[in-house]
């Protein structure tokens, strides 16, 4: 948004020569009242839009002169001036249009003359022979008979010549392409030139009056002759498959328009076309001119595409309109719809696929049109039932999901078009009824809703014949599309599907809905369900369901606004919401924020005043949920109108959010906030200048809005404090430690800010500047938010900068300045990798300063540069980076000069990646027009050397087997004969014997190498050497790659930048270029062999980056060279890939290191719009490469091959250009997989995961096959044919050898590749009986290889084999396959195969019982005859099978059977019990091992999943005894108590998870009964159970079981069981929380504060309890530090939450005044938290203490859930309550000055230990906290105080009693002037983390001096006195008193 002017016409002038010149003023009268008096003053302006107002005055003129009747000469010459203006304009150019209407006004007498003249004139324009003046003339021809009767006339005389001419030209234009192949640049511009003239043609042929008789189509005319030879070009286009498609396609356009027109009689003309598109035509009895002209469509077999063309020629250009369709037209039209269908399932590119989507789509409205007037035959082949129809819906099943939307759309509007073609077939009968549709609805809504095709063919559907019947079948189908909306994938088609619907009903309900209030059911249906998800739904759903299905509903039925309202209104209050739910609040926020930005609320008045309260929105803003704060937010920015006045209330709610919503972390809610503030701002803006308006007219009425109610001077005044308010309250939010997010928020903010309300320009008026409310030392503010470690910051900062006024950005004191660019210059060597960016805008921002600092003036040779005017600042701003660049480099070579010497030294004191970041930093930001050329050529010579120069010194380590971990020394000898290895291979340039030898590191060695460049080889040199401040420093193997690998990254992006940002000489030695053709070859070869040959991936990636930009420049280069030098370049690396030479330095590891990239960079900056020429040919010899090899002697061209293979399949740019090879590579993946090499292998199974990801697209869901990422089998095969044959093939191969009759084991290695792709397939209800993609043939494959001797491919042949069964033949599969397994007296089995068949039948259950298609009788009847079937086979579960596998998965089929069918029928007993299932379970059970004992070892196979399979199966018949007798019953052979004394962890573990989820669904009421009796008397056993468990997991499920239980259950017993007190069992309690692992640690916590809660409800007096207490604080207390990790704090949260009545807002201090503070300390820390789960859970504390009693009356948002933001405010505010309520605010008050003060922090050894942690391990990251902001806690805390005491009245008595912190305080008040005068000058850009810390630590020293000095009774104005003069906003202002609001 934001005020923009209106874009004025740019009209370019038209021209006239100089004879035409002469003649006009020959011509003009004195008083220039003729017409060319009037063409001399046209002709005069340079203004084009000037000149159309004298044209259009040329018709008026002529029609006074018109008097006479008679054409004088000075008109005559007029006219034929005007002609030639007409001709010399060009194509787009408004005047041309305006000049033809005029002319198409000419009064009668003209005509004639003006026709005469275009004649003349246009001929001479025909008889141009410069091919490249071609278009021109074309285009004067196709504009000639475009609306202009002029023009059509002169064309008309002079037809044969345009025939002629266009002949001429399309011949000469097609022999220039051939001559200019591989100039892609001027191939475009000729081919655009054939598609030109080939439509002239057409258009010719259809406008022309000539054609219209037979007169000229006698052979002997030139104008027939013409025609022929024009159609014989066409057709000889059509098949020229080096010719763009377009051209190829227009062609088949050309070809029937021209047999049409030419072809005598016309009844025969279908009957001709078909024979031509079948193949059929009969030679002889062809007319001589057709055979002659398309000999190659009449005489021999047409091309694929070329059908396809002259398909779509024949359904656009034969009339199907005409209402007289005979027989021969509707064969035509059957014939067409034949060949269509066949070239579908032989087209495999993706543009051609596109093509054959429109032209069915074109076929069908044909159709349409045909039935409306056909016979009935017609209407028998084309009705529903009929095979055309037929095939059509199959396209549509097999390509509604395709990859390229356009194709998803033609297929809509072909199942739209079939379904009216079928209403045309019955005649307009009742469609509703009509059995197609009906089956056609069914078949659809069987469909599953992850199906994209479903949403658009049922709303098709729902168009066709209303929306009642799918209502009818089932109402449910609103809410099950809502339910299906939480996936982005398919919102879009959802939403659409339901506004379609809702639409129809509506209107259905209305016209048959007469008395009855029809509304209310339509809300019942579409507005309730909505309503559902908006409060109960995820977060994904209620998102998706507001942006894409409320505002349709909204704009559907407005007044359902008032319906929603109300109802959420009244569940606002119970249902809240939290972190992780909107509740009804948001779900209102929501609705009333879209009603308002699609204008169903009118104003804010509305609003507030009828729908919602202030305070509603209030709580909204700071509403734990970050959405309902967004949605808030954007009901008070938005507005369908962007002059809506924005009023007081609005400002106020604006200001209050800003203030606690700033520090956010998620980046897409700050974005959204900042947008939605930018919004605001806009309309402030806009509605300023209404008031402006306002006020300068001086109207009495009141203005138009309802808000403003006051003169516009108080309105705007109003607006103007706002934003001044709104600015202060962002650069406050600037201070020393404010987060990151704070940071991007706020400048962010302000960057709109300044945009919105630019710097008022002439009369313009703006309400408010942003450059008026900055100072000096805002603008120093902005200038150290370069030092923020996030690039992000620095960009806002820079921007921010950038778009002030220059006179606000001047530096007036040279001296800051010359310390700035010299602080800027150091950074640029700094050893700290975010130094240098801090480093590169510093000097950007410096370069736009006036004046340079002194010392740079020996680099300005030019003192003053000749500029033009309004140029001086930008010649200022080239000059001064001319200087820096030139300083820069000098420093740069100084530099690399030492790192010949050393890399040692250059990786500890100056890596030299800065020097060069910071040069590329300055030439991005420098202007194209630069004047200074002669200045700039030598230095980019420079520049390109000095990056040659480095990358030498750089790149042997770079390119090392192992730049890793490459540093010559190490602290053994086998280690280091190792790395001798390393660096005779690298052999780098380093003169001191560095590299030369490895060294052997003594320990202790502190040798220091004094000379740094002296040549010392005989020493036993360490890894110390000195730093830049003479410190002796570790250099790391990791120092010096970073050094180096970021040296090649800058020089990558320096030599890209060159090449993209400066202009390059047109000739050798011309002076209009910097860069000459040879610099940028060499340039390119550099790229080349770096990528090549580097093995470092960071620098290799970013190598890619700049030869990306490289390839960009030479693709558009005009330099023919420059262009052929890409495919140069990838014909030489394929060729050295090729020959695999020894010699060799392609990196055949590392995925092929940069290889790959190289080629991505050279094929994905091939034109798009071209024929891909490069791509396809790479793409056939990679493929070739790839595939299996007979020469085993080398195998690295192959995995070359598929690695190139692989990055180019994942390249996003190449697009659907890659899928027609994803067959190929699907392939070379599979049989890749079978190489006995391993290097070939790995790189075949990265192949093929990529294609899996480019088949089926990005996983989308945790399942590995989840159904948004599969395909049905027609789909599949009918996109990838060729894969159809060789997957069954191979599977066939697989099959045969795992399933082979000798019984040896064999593995065949690409059986697991095959399941993976086959597993993703599955059947569609939709696929119909086509038998030759049928996925039938693979299912008996499947089957057999799940008797595969691994396990895990029998595990994904059971998975396999799930999708090739049809849920309705599930059952009858299931039952084959049991009926398959052995009895138990036959002899010979294999286990193999029996787990196989199980696994099989596992997984087929588990997937009908999954499908939600089947009624629940026939399911349960099904389901009931496979039970019966199982118990056939139980031996397999029993002890009888010797193989614990087999009985495991047998096990899990019996209790998968259990859970499906243990409930009981209408009237009738379970199933189950109904078929003695249970008894032969327990019998299972009772002769199973968990009876017997298991006389196995524990090594036996199988053992763990066995026991866990019995465990399952057993707990299943524990439950549903129990269930059954009411209690325990004596029937099961095992019990509970039983299962938890097994000595197997894997029985104890899965029995105690049963019981913890029974018990934890007892306790948040999900269950449907309360727990059993005899569960709530096992705490005896739960605690003898703890006492002795020894398994960590199990031990902590059962303390979770106890927490989950009442104490006064299982407490009071604790001595009879483990003879421990309740006391000591708490204390037992608490060591095992002090010591144990994290997870058992926090449930421990959790279980203790419950037991002391306990105690201390059941007894009044705690001092028995005090030392216990003490523990349980100290406990809690170091639960809650920021090391610890997550779980552990989200315990201590927890239990903070729920003993915050009884400990923190008691009001009675059970725990004493320090234990108390402490906790409240504990939930201080814990809402600083940096993760966001730990801060909503400490927010809960804070939710529970303000709903006390005695604490919610302290804040107006008690019982909301409010964010952490808010929550830091609020626990301070209720403490400070609760303090006077206790009565204790003496004794507190030094502990709460200590919070303040932050006593405990050592200030020196914090700036010491800072300063060491930076030095020694530069690369470690430390533990920070990027959320929590320590002055803004000191600001809350310091502002809660100064309410407390200021509003209490209270003195301390003794103020001695708090001397120690006066002392500390000014003691550390001394200490920092002292460390701030230490620091040097520039100290926030070179000593950053040092000065931020002591400028934090001065606020807090301050605030804490400030309320000493109140306490003490010192005035406002001394303790005032005290701030220091830089202290951030934030803590000016503490000293104000507290507001009565809300925190």
């Amino acid at each position: 948004m934001g005020i923009k002017k209106k874009k004025e016409m740019q009209v370019a002038a038209l021209t006239i020569c100089h004879q035409d010149l002469e003649t006009l003023r020959s011509f003009a009268d004195v008083e220039g009242k003729n017409l060319a008096s009037l063409l001399l003053h046209c002709v005069q302006f340079t203004d084009g839009v000037s000149q159309i107002h004298y044209i259009k005055q040329i018709v008026p003129l002529l029609e006074k002169a018109d008097k006479n009747g008679a054409c004088d000469p000075t008109t005559q010459s007029c006219l034929d001036i005007l002609a030639g203006i007409y001709l010399s304009l060009s194509l787009k150019n408004p005047l041309k249009k305006v000049l033809a209407s005029s002319l198409n006004g000419l009064p009668e007498c003209f005509v004639t003359e003006v026709v005469h003249s275009f004649t003349c004139r246009l001929q001479e324009e025909l008889n141009t022979t410069d091919l490249y003046s071609y278009r021109k003339v074309t285009d004067n021809i196709s504009s000639c008979m475009e609306n202009f009767n002029v023009g059509r006339a002169s064309v008309n005389n002079l037809l044969k010549n345009v025939l002629h001419f266009l002949r001429r030209s399309l011949i000469e234009i097609t022999e220039e392409n051939r001559k200019f192949t591989g100039n892609h640049i001027v191939q475009t511009q000729l081919m655009n030139d054939l598609l030109v003239g080939i439509r002239v043609s057409m258009t010719l042929v259809q406008k022309v009056h000539s054609f219209q008789g037979n007169l000229w189509k006698a052979s002997s005319s030139s104008i027939w002759q013409s025609m022929c030879s024009l159609l014989s070009i066409f057709t000889k286009f059509l098949s020229d498959d080096d010719l763009l498609q377009t051209i190829q396609s227009t062609s088949g356009l050309a070809v029937i328009l021209f047999i049409k027109t030419m072809f005598d009689p016309p009844e025969k003309i279908p009957d001709l076309i078909s024979s031509l598109l079948l193949g059929s035509a009969d030679y002889n009895s062809l007319p001589e001119w057709l055979v002659s002209s398309c000999r190659s469509l009449c005489c021999s077999e047409v091309s694929g595409s070329a059908l396809l063309f002259l398909c779509q020629g024949t359904l656009a250009m034969l009339d199907w309109q005409n209402g007289s369709m005979g027989p021969r037209w509707e064969a035509l039209l059957l014939d067409t719809a034949h060949i269509l269908f066949t070239s579908s399932s032989q087209i495999k590119e993706s543009t051609l696929e596109m093509f054959l989507s429109r032209i069915l789509s074109s076929w069908t409205n044909s159709a349409i049109h045909a039935l409306e007037s056909s016979s009935l035959s017609l209407k028998s082949s084309l009705s529903g039932n009929s095979s055309i129809v037929g095939k059509l819906l199959e396209y549509v099943y097999t390509h509604w999901e395709h990859p390229l939307d356009a194709l998803r759309h033609q297929t809509k509007i072909i199942f739209k078009n079939l379904l009216q073609m079928h209403w045309l077939t019955t005649e307009g009968a009742h469609s509703a009824t009509d059995p197609f549709f009906l089956e056609l609805t069914e078949s659809l809504l069987r469909l599953e809703w992850h199906i994209k095709g479903k949403y658009m063919c049922l709303g098709c559907l729902v168009e066709c014949i209303g929306i009642e019947h799918i209502l009818a079948v089932d109402k449910t189908i609103p809410s099950q599309i809502l339910e299906v909306m939480g996936d982005q994938s398919l919102v879009p088609y959802a939403s659409d599907l339901l506004e379609t619907m809702f639409k129809s009903h509506r209107s259905h309900l209305k016209s048959h809905t007469v008395d009855s209030p029809w509304i209310e059911q339509w809300h019942e249906t579409w507005v309730s369900p909505l309503l559902f998800i908006l409060c109960e739904g995820n977060l994904d759903q209620k998102s998706y369901v507001i942006d894409y299905y409320l505002p349709k509903l909204l704009n559907c039925s407005p007044e359902s606004l008032s319906y929603m309202v109300k109802i959420l209104q009244t569940s606002s209050d119970a249902k809240i919401g939290s972190y992780n739910s909107r509740g009804a609040l948001g779900a209102l926020m929501a609705c009333l924020r879209t009603a308002r930005a699609h204008g169903h609320l009118q104003s804010a008045t509305d609003t507030w005043g009828n729908l919602v309260s202030s305070a509603r929105i209030k709580q909204g803003l700071i509403h734990q949920h970050s959405q309902v704060r967004i949605d808030t937010l954007g009901l008070l920015c938005e507005s369908n109108r962007s002059t809506e006045m924005i009023s007081t209330e609005e400002m106020q709610l604006i200001q209050f959010f800003i203030t606690y919503n700033l520090n956010n972390q998620s980046p897409g809610v700050r974005q959204q906030i900042c947008s939605l503030l930018k919004k605001l701002f806009c309309r402030i803006q806009e509605s300023s200048q209404v008031l402006y308006k306002l006020e300068q007219s001086k109207s009495k009425h009141e203005p138009e809005n309802e808000l403003t109610k006051q003169h516009p001077s108080v309105s705007l005044e109003q607006y103007k404090n706002f934003m001044s308010s709104v600015s202060n309250s962002l650069f406050g939010a600037l201070f020393p430690g404010s987060s990151y997010p704070t940071r991007f928020s706020a400048l962010t903010i302000l960057g709109s800010i300044a945009e919105v309300f630019p710097v008022p320009e002439g009369r313009t008026q703006t309400v408010y500047q942003l450059s008026h409310d900055i100072d000096v030392g805002r603008f120093q503010t902005l200038l150290e938010c370069f030092t923020s470690t996030f690039e992000d910051v620095k960009i806002l900062a820079f921007d921010l900068l950038m778009k002030l006024p220059k006179t606000v950005i001047q530096f007036q004191d040279s001296e800051k300045l010359q310390s700035l660019f010299q602080a800027a210059l150091e950074l640029s060597s700094s050893t700290k990798p975010y130094d240098c960016v801090t480093a590169s805008y510093l000097l950007n921002f410096l370069i736009w300063q006036d004046v340079l600092p002194s010392f740079l003036s020996a680099y300005i040779k030019t003192q003053q540069v000749a500029c033009g005017d309004g140029n001086t600042s930008a010649a200022v701003v080239e000059r001064n980076t001319l200087v820096v660049i030139k300083c820069l480099l000098e420093n740069l070579e100084e530099e690399i000069s030492q790192a010949e010497n050393s890399l040692l030294q250059a990786a500890a004191s100056f890596p030299m990646y800065g020097r060069v970041h910071c040069i590329t930093g300055a030439l991005q930001k420098l202007s194209l027009n630069l004047q200074l050329v002669s200045e700039w050529r030598p230095l980019v010579q420079k520049l390109i050397l000095m990056s040659y120069r480095l990358s030498a010194v750089v790149s042997p380590v770079i390119q090392s087997s192992s730049p890793e971990g490459l540093i010559p020394m190490d602290t053994d000898s086998e280690s280091a004969s190792r790395l001798q290895m390393i660096l005779n291979e690298i052999q780098p340039r380093d003169t001191n014997d560095y590299f030369s030898k490895t060294k052997i590191l003594k320990e202790r060695d502190t040798f220091d190498l004094e000379d740094l460049n002296a040549s010392v080889p005989s020493i036993d040199c360490s890894a110390e050497i000195k730093g830049k401040e003479g410190k002796t420093c570790d250099v790391t193997a990791q120092m010096v790659l970073i050094c180096c690998w970021r040296s090649m990254k800058e020089i990558a992006l320096l030599l890209g930048t060159l090449c993209q940002l400066l202009p390059m000489q047109s000739v050798q030695e011309s002076s209009d270029g910097l860069l000459t053709v040879e610099q940028v070859k060499d340039i390119g070869d550099y790229f080349k062999q770096h990528l090549l040959q580097s093995r470092h991936r960071g620098a290799f990636e970013l190598a890619y980056t700049g030869f990306v930009k490289l390839t960009e420049v030479l693709n558009r280069s005009p330099n023919v060279s420059l262009q052929k030098l890409l495919e140069q370049w990838l014909w030489n690396v394929l060729e050295e890939i090729k020959c695999s030479d020894p010699s060799s330095k392609l990196c055949a590891t590392r995925r092929s290191a940069g290889i790959p990239f190289y080629i991505q960079a050279l094929l994905a900056s091939e034109s798009k719009k071209g024929k891909m020429d490069l791509l396809k040919i790479t793409m056939k010899e990679l493929i070739s490469l790839a595939g299996p090899t007979d020469d085993s002697k080398s195998t690295v061209p192959q995995v070359h091959a598929l690695n190139i293979l692989r990055a180019l399949f994942r390249d996003t740019r190449l697009g659907e250009n890659v899928i027609s090879y994803v067959a190929d590579g699907a392939k070379v993946a599979i049989l890749g997989f079978t190489s006995p090499v391993w290097a070939v292998r790995n790189s075949s199974t990265l192949l093929f995961s990529t294609l899996i990801t480019r088949i089926f697209g990005v996983k989308r869901g945790k399942d590995e096959l989840s159904k948004k990422n599969r395909m049905t089998g027609r789909e599949f095969f009918s996109r990838f044919p060729e894969l159809y044959p060789f997957l069954l093939k191979q599977l066939e191969a697989v099959a045969n050898t795992v399933d082979s009759d000798t019984g040896e084991l064999k593995r065949h290695p690409s059986m697991f590749l095959l399941l993976l792709v086959l597993a993703r397939l599955y059947p569609s209800p939709m696929d119909g009986t086509s038998s030759a993609l049928s996925m039938a043939p693979f299912v008996s494959f499947i089957m057999r290889c799940g008797h595969s001797p691994v396990y895990r491919s029998r595990e994904m042949a059971a998975r396999a084999l799930v999708p090739f069964v049809m849920v309705d033949q599930i059952p009858n599969t299931i039952r084959t396959l049991l009926a398959r397994l052995p009895n138990c007296t036959d002899q010979c089995f294999r286990q193999n195969h029996i787990h196989g068949t199980l696994l099989q039948v596992f997984c087929l259950l588990q997937a009908y019982s999954d499908s939600k298609h089947r009624t629940n009788s026939d399911f349960q009847q099904e389901l009931t005859d496979i039970t019966v079937c199982t118990k056939a086979r139980l031996w397999l579960a029993k002890r009888q099978n010797p193989c614990l596998v087999t009985r495991a998965v047998y096990m899990d089929i019996l209790f998968l059977l259990s859970g499906y069918l243990d409930t009981p029928t209408k009237g009738n007993q379970p199933v189950l019990e109904s078929l003695g299932f249970w008894e032969e379970v327990n019998r299972i059970i009772s002769g199973s091992e968990l009876i017997t004992g298991f006389p196995y070892t524990f090594t036996a196979p199988g053992l763990p999943q066995y026991l866990q399979s019995l465990t399952k199966l057993a707990t299943a018949a524990v439950w549903a005894a129990a269930a059954k007798a009411g209690e325990q019953s004596g029937n099961v052979p095992i019990s509970f108590s039983q299962l938890l004394e097994s000595a197997f962890p894997e029985v104890r573990s899965l029995t105690l998870d049963a019981l913890l989820e029974t018990f934890l669904s007892a306790a948040s009421g999900f269950g449907k009964k309360g727990l059993p009796p005899w569960l709530c008397n096992m705490g005896e056993k739960f605690l003898m159970l703890a006492m002795k468990e020894s398994h960590p997991e199990c031990f902590c499920k059962i303390l979770k079981i106890l927490h989950c239980m009442n104490p006064s259950e299982w407490l009071p017993q604790t001595w009879d069981c483990v003879h421990l007190t309740p006391k000591e069992f708490l204390i037992w309690t608490m060591d095992t929380a002090a010591n144990e692992r994290s997870e058992i640690q926090s449930v421990a916590l959790k279980l203790a504060s419950k037991v002391v809660t306990y105690h201390l409800q059941m007894w009044d007096e705690n001092r028995d309890l005090a030392p216990e207490l003490k523990q349980w604080v100290h406990l809690v207390v170091s639960s809650c530090g920021d090391h610890l990790p997550t779980e552990s704090r989200l315990a201590a949260a927890e239990v903070l939450t729920s003993t915050a009545p009884l400990f923190l807002t008691n009001p009675r201090l059970i725990l004493g005044l320090q234990d108390t503070l402490s906790l409240w300390r504990c939930v201080l820390t814990l809402l600083q938290s940096e993760e966001q789960d730990v801060r909503d859970a400490a927010t809960e504390i804070v939710t529970t203490a303000l709903s006390q009693e005695n604490t919610r009356q302290s804040t107006e948002f008690a019982f909301c859930q409010v964010d952490a933001s808010v929550a830091l405010a609020l626990t301070l505010a209720v403490l400070c309550d609760l303090l006077q309520q206790w009565d204790q605010l003496a004794p507190a008050l030094p502990v709460l000055l200590g919070w303040l003060l932050g006593e405990g922090d050592d200030l020196v050894f914090c700036v010491e230990s800072t300063h060491q942690v930076e030095d020694d391990h530069l690369f470690e990251k430390a533990e920070v906290n990027f959320w929590a902001e320590t002055l803004i806690f000191v600001k809350y805390l310091c502002k809660h105080l100064f309410h407390l005491l200021s509003k209490s009245g209270w003195r301390p008595l003794s103020p001695a009693s708090l001397h120690h912190l006066q002392k500390t305080a000014s003691e550390q008040c001394h200490l920092l002037s002292q460390l701030f005068r230490e620091l040097p000058p520039t100290a926030e850009f070179l000593k950053t983390v040092e000065f931020t810390r002591l400028r934090i630590q001065e606020e807090r020293t301050l605030a804490c001096l400030r309320l000493l000095a109140f306490l003490e009774g010192k005035e406002e104005e001394d303790i005032l006195g005290l701030s220091a003069s830089d202290s951030p906003a934030e803590a000016s202002q503490l000293t104000l008193p507290r507001r009565e609001t809300a925190c």
